[in-house]
């Protein structure tokens, strides 16, 4: 699914539990404890961010996005939203500082 064929796609009904658009963000926990056991809260920075299926949006599953540190999630949530076709629009409190950009000058030749 693309932006552009969702974007002129009507409203439908959605069930309770299916209206959000959920992103989740998993990080690796292998090689902290010895063997197959795990550390209970220790993880290294470093994961994946991938989107859940949502049948009322449309949204399937796709590809995993790695990330290696915790500057890098932003990118990466990013990138899956985009590689779906999410569209968002700013909140009310976004509105504030966020503005359509200005036209640029043409220049002169």
């Amino acid at each position: 699914m693309t932006h552009d064929d969702e974007s002129n796609a009507p409203a439908r009904e959605a069930k309770y539990g299916e209206k959000m658009i959920e992103v989740k963000v998993r990080f690796w926990t292998n090689d902290i404890a010895p063997d197959d056991q795990i550390q209970p809260g220790h993880a290294w920075t470093g994961g994946v961010v991938r989107i859940v299926p949502n049948k009322s949006h449309g949204i399937s599953s796709g590809d995993a996005t790695p990330f290696n540190s915790l500057l890098e999630i932003g990118s990466a949530i990013e990138k899956v939203l985009i590689d779906h076709g999410i569209v968002l629009y700013p909140s009310n409190r976004m509105k504030k500082y966020v503005h359509d950009r200005p036209e640029t000058p043409s220049k002169k030749q």
